[in-house]
């Protein structure tokens, strides 16, 4: 989930200088492989009600929005490496080919790919960067928005400044130990200086990815096409188009109709039906959990024992199973399956009711009592919203626990809790969110002091673990504090642990060469579209 906010936790250190590695070679895990074809166009109904925002890291659709918009136009200094199904994608060179640390874990810098052009022709260089730092955080910056600056600050907070180096290197200075910024800055756009400069860069935007933008029609289409001067694997697609279609029948209708050739998320419902007749339905599990944040400040949710309670009322497996038809996976704790963080041994809310009834005795309310939860009707991630809350709905009833379901816009949702509100004075939220797909966010999730809504959950002990880990160079060290830390999350219940989504897309038969990683992100330079 992109959000508007400032970085507030302390970040990882690392001990010693290192330097960015190639990535190992691996076997890629494909759909509709069908030989070395190439060209074609590739038509995406996407779950969004919108279009993202073309202007680098505004975007305003999530993930979703980063995944076919974001990483398609523009790169940072660093990607992702999402060529394999079969591993979490680690962080390789994107616009910087290595990068050193020092000791301390403060001072970073970055060694430049060189003959790299923008779209636009131009080329980048160590001014551009810079150029694109500044827009992101110099107060002030002509070029620059407090909406732009705003949502750079997620990934930019912890800067303390950077310079040019040389022609070949920048360098970066963090305010604290930052051992996840070559993460990071797989956020940070470089958009094309020149392309800024000209203005209305947002219904022109200008990077260096391997796609380039052809066409808009707002709300309704976005054209792309393949960037033939790309300085990594040219796109095999002839054409990439996004249609935003959140209704997820619709989705569904324009696949089996022909008038899109891949759509993410299809119903839970629908999964035999397009498996029986050929079209592909790849899912892996990922950095995913949907979940509902409850309000531990306000009165029965303060009790322990009642959020607990809510946690043994509901029957996920039933849920993962039945209504998701095996698209998601039941979760049991804070940590999602698909992360280095999730605990074996940790699966502590199993069904029952029993169990749930007893300790919303003990809390006193054997009774039962009415709440209120904020359900957004679809977006990134948050697969049949509304049908798993009036689920959880039943499931909640069952042991007295009375459930009002409201409705919202995601991006609405986004917006307020951003902001520090809950819509509706409501007393939970529904959503669903990453937690290590970018480190820098996770305690804004789960931290004290969040400057977002989050059910206002404060765990001292939690807050020291994170910063453990902050400091740790050890990346296997890190996970196992991690998952001490969700561990503790896990206990005091501060959400209502639902499914970990095992990100289900459908494609027509035509379409070949899609790796699935264990990723909210895609590479789409292997796809191709046969017969078109």
């Amino acid at each position: 989930m992109k959000r508007t906010l400032t970085v507030a936790a302390a970040v990882l250190a690392a001990a010693l200088s290192t330097a960015c590695q190639s990535p190992a070679a691996g076997n890629p895990g494909t759909a509709g492989a069908a030989g070395q074809g190439r060209g074609g166009t590739l038509v995406v109904g996407m779950t969004s009600s919108d279009l993202p925002n073309l202007d680098t890291v505004l975007n305003g659709q999530g993930f979703e929005g980063t995944r076919f918009v974001g990483f398609q136009l523009f790169e940072g200094l660093t990607h992702y490496d999402l060529t394999r199904d079969d591993r979490v994608p680690p962080v390789t060179g994107a616009l910087a080919t290595s990068w050193t640390h020092s000791a301390d874990g403060r001072t970073w810098t970055f060694e430049l790919r060189q003959g790299v052009r923008f779209h636009d022709g131009t080329p980048f260089d160590a001014d551009g960067v810079i150029f694109n730092l500044d827009r992101y955080t110099k107060k002030g910056d002509p070029y620059a928005t407090p909406a732009l600056q705003s949502a750079a600050s997620e990934y930019t907070g912890t800067f303390a400044s950077y310079r040019k180096v040389d022609e070949r290197h920048v360098e970066i200075v963090t305010k604290e130990p930052n051992g996840h910024l070559p993460d990071d800055l797989t956020h940070v756009y470089i958009a094309s200086p020149a392309a800024v400069k000209h203005g209305d860069f947002g219904a022109h935007p200008v990077g260096t990815g391997p796609f380039r933008f052809g066409s808009l029609t707002p709300g309704q289409r976005l054209e792309l096409l393949p960037n033939t001067s790309y300085w990594g694997p040219v796109s095999k697609l002839g054409k990439l188009v996004l249609r935003p279609i959140p209704d997820p029948a619709a989705r569904v209708a324009a696949l089996r109709a022909g008038e899109v050739n891949w759509i993410e998320y299809p119903t839970p419902d629908d999964v035999t039906a397009l498996k029986d007749t050929g079209f592909q339905v790849p899912t892996n599990g990922y950095d995913h959990i949907w979940y509902w944040i409850l309000d531990t400040a306000k009165k029965p949710w303060s009790d322990v024992r009642v959020r607990r309670a809510a946690n043994y009322a509901i029957n996920r497996e039933a849920l993962a199973t039945g209504l998701l038809r095996g698209t998601a996976d039941p979760a049991y704790q804070a940590a999602p399956r698909a992360t280095a963080a999730y605990d074996p041994k940790g699966d502590v809310y199993s069904y029952d009711p029993a169990k749930a009834k007893s300790l919303l005795a003990e809390a006193g309310v054997a009774g039962g009592f009415e709440t209120t939860v904020v359900v957004p009707t679809g977006g990134s991630g948050n697969l049949t919203p509304v049908p798993i809350a009036e689920s959880l709905q039943r499931d909640l009833a069952a042991v007295g626990i009375k459930v009002n379901i409201k409705t919202i816009e995601w991006s609405a949702l986004l917006s307020q809790e951003a902001a520090g509100k809950v819509p509706y004075g409501a007393d939970a939220i529904a959503q669903s969110t990453t937690l290590f797909q970018s480190e820098a966010l996770l305690p804004l999730f789960l931290g004290s002091g969040s400057p977002f809504w989050t059910g206002h959950y404060a765990n001292k002990r939690v807050d020291e673990l994170f910063i453990k880990a902050a400091q740790s160079p050890d990346v296997a060290g890190r996970a196992a504090t991690y998952r001490q830390a969700l561990d503790l999350v896990t206990q005091d219940a501060p959400w209502l642990f639902v499914v970990n989504d095992r990100n289900p897309r459908a494609i027509a038969p035509a379409v070949h060469g899609l790796v699935q990683p264990k990723s909210w992100f895609l590479d789409l330079t292997s796809v191709w579209v046969s017969g078109a």
